[in-house]
């Protein structure tokens, strides 16, 4: 059927479900769009809590413009969790990998699009080492909550890193095929 030799190069898309991460959510949101624009809530609070995470308190909400061809990884939080937004008209790569050495996910690994036309929520747990690219040619906003007040003083700072290609040395460039 095919050209001789071409037979053993060929490979299959895997389509299966991919293994995620004890405590990740992804909360899928309603984006209404009419003929003047589009609506979308992120969220409502009740008494700082996020009624789609209920478990989650808000302590600080923040806006972050990735420009293209940055890598903003790999940050680690002992005691914040974040959720992450990305506009449907933006898109950024995340990488996840849970290093948590109690959890029943230890060293899975999650890599999928955030934004990319489908409006969603992120919540990442503490302990989670998580990080970002932006691989296209046009600016991504992200705003994310966090459950913790950013600090600066070395004292209190839960701003921790790792080497930005701790995921693997290809693991932020787009996947051809």
């Amino acid at each position: 059927m095919f050209l001789k030799g071409i037979e053993q190069k060929l490979s299959k898309q895997d389509y299966a479900p991919k293994p995620a991460i004890d405590g990740v959510k992804l909360v899928e949101l309603k984006e209404f769009v009419d003929d003047g624009g589009s609506f979308l809530e992120l969220g409502r609070f009740e008494k700082g809590l996020l009624k789609r995470l209920p478990d989650f308190e808000v302590r600080q909400i923040n806006y972050s413009v990735v420009l293209p061809g940055a890598v903003k990884a790999t940050h680690i939080h002992k005691n914040q969790e974040d959720v992450w937004f990305v506009p449907p008209s933006d898109r950024v790569l995340v990488g996840l990998k849970d290093i948590r050495g109690k959890s029943a996910t230890h060293g899975v690994t999650m890599r999928f699009v955030l934004g990319a036309g489908k409006p969603r929520l992120l919540l990442i747990p503490r302990g989670v080492a998580h990080g970002l690219a932006n691989p296209w040619s046009k600016p991504a906003t992200m705003i994310y909550f966090v459950n913790q007040h950013f600090s600066a003083d070395a004292e209190t700072c839960d701003e921790y890193r790792l080497d930005p290609y701790f995921f693997g040395k290809d693991f932020w460039n787009i996947t051809h095929g």
